[in-house]
């Protein structure tokens, strides 16, 4: 099914994620994946903000990473006559977004530079704290963090990845990767500083102590990036 939209059980979750969020009040601005799951979480999820006037934009670079139908997002001009009532900003997507192809391709070289540029958008905006609203595998690759990554690995679709696997061979399959991510997980990050036009992501302590998460040091991020697939084939298996 092409870009669906939450489940009820889904509307739920948000719902839940309003109630316990405990940061409504300093939350500056709003981003999210332009996909129809991530557009609504956004404004059950963050009500407070909405109802306060925060802006809300839909950004196509943190659009989830594979070309599975349900992770392809719909034509912008679906997407205006959605949306185009709700308070959510459409105008930094383009015509081609849902294309993946190019620049939106979903390989992992495209992948990374759209998280690089993404990082380096925040960075430049002048709000303190920014809500990114995306998904888990593309999460992976915004914060360079790793941790986790194989945690539902081999439990997702299976008999697609499998159809997939037969007629693209070489193609790059995010969902041998999994995530680390449960459904409306929320986590802290700030920038590292002195990091130059990479603008790295690093987990608050806060946020960390809130999933009981031990920091890596950094030759761990690194070993942990190097089992991401390059050129396709089977992904994280740690």
């Amino acid at each position: 099914m092409l870009d669906p939209p939450l489940t009820p059980h889904g509307e739920k979750q948000c719902r839940d994620l309003c109630d316990r969020f405990p940061f409504h009040s300093s939350i500056g601005l709003l981003v999210s994946s332009p996909l129809r799951r991530t557009i609504q979480t956004t404004l059950l999820a963050f009500e407070p903000e909405i109802s306060r006037g925060v802006r809300y934009f839909a950004l196509p670079e943190v659009q989830e990473t594979s070309d599975l139908p349900c992770d392809t997002g719909s034509n912008l001009s679906v997407l205006k006559q959605d949306f185009g009532d709700r308070p959510v900003d459409l105008s930094l997507i383009p015509d081609d977004w849902d294309s993946k192809k190019g620049k939106w391709a979903a390989d992992h070289a495209a992948v990374e530079a759209r998280c690089r540029e993404t990082r380096n958008w925040l960075k430049s905006r002048e709000e303190d704290h920014i809500v990114v609203v995306s998904h888990g595998g593309l999460l992976h690759y915004l914060t360079d963090d790793w941790t986790g990554s194989g945690k539902f690995q081999g439990t997702r679709r299976p008999f697609l990845r499998r159809v997939k696997k037969m007629l693209f061979p070489n193609a790059y399959d995010p969902w041998y990767t999994g995530t680390g991510w449960e459904n409306v997980e929320y986590r802290s990050y700030h920038f590292v500083e002195g990091d130059g036009e990479n603008a790295s992501l690093e987990e608050t302590e806060e946020s960390r102590q809130r999933r009981s998460e031990k920091p890596l040091t950094k030759e761990e991020k690194t070993q942990l990036r190097e089992t991401v697939p390059q050129d396709g084939g089977e992904a994280l298996k740690i």
